[in-house]
């Protein structure tokens, strides 16, 4: 289970490509690796190391000085595509990526983020060049993200405010997912249980009922 979700300030790691797929996020020969704590260094892994396994000259911008610790990842139009695969968010989850933002997100990216403690953040496109305005005159600017009252804090004080669907909002701020929800549901369900009749067992082989 993840930690549950908190507030938290970081500086920003900027990435404006767009339509950034998931094969670019982790290729795929790495699906077969199962420990999420070794998926940092295959993230991006194609954009930041020759075959050979050195960094990329000039490197990528995870790997430029001063990139390493950052939680928030800002990021170009259509964050996500491609097919369906976890390790996608595993990997950011690996590196340190907390939140990601975008104007846009692909559903099955937004939704296995959601469920893996990374937070998608979608934003208007005026906003979402005012940020990348925001860190390219200052590489070192920090953003406060508070998932509780939905809104990114700037350094100015102002605040942009996000949408995030409420459901997944509690999961993330209970650290749980849809199993431990409803297994913290189970003595509800337990009581409920023994205030209601067996059901009829509809099994083929399932005896008749009297």
């Amino acid at each position: 289970m993840p930690e549950p979700y908190r507030n938290f300030a970081s500086k920003v790691v900027p990435l404006p490509a767009e339509n950034v797929d998931t094969d670019q996020v982790v290729p795929a020969r790495y699906l077969k690796i199962t420990d999420k704590a070794g998926l940092a260094d295959v993230l991006f892994r194609d954009w930041r190391f020759e075959e050979d396994g050195s960094l990329k000259d000039p490197p990528f911008v995870l790997d430029r000085p001063g990139m390493k610790g950052r939680a928030i990842l800002l990021v170009g139009d259509n964050f996500g595509t491609g097919s369906s695969r976890e390790h996608a968010p595993w990997a950011l989850e690996a590196w340190g990526v907390r939140a990601v933002i975008s104007t846009g997100f692909a559903d099955i990216f937004r939704n296995n983020a959601l469920k893996n403690g990374v937070l998608p953040i979608a934003i208007d496109p005026i906003t979402h060049a005012r940020l990348f305005e925001l860190v390219g005159a200052d590489p070192d600017a920090e953003l406060r993200v508070d998932l509780a009252e939905q809104g990114i804090l700037l350094p100015d004080g102002t605040t942009i405010d996000f949408d995030v669907d409420p459901f997944a909002k509690l999961m993330l701020l209970r650290g749980t997912d849809e199993i431990g929800y409803v297994l913290d549901k189970l003595p509800a369900i337990e009581a409920w249980e023994a205030t209601h009749p067996a059901r009829v067992d509809t099994r083929e082989d399932a005896p008749a009922a009297s």
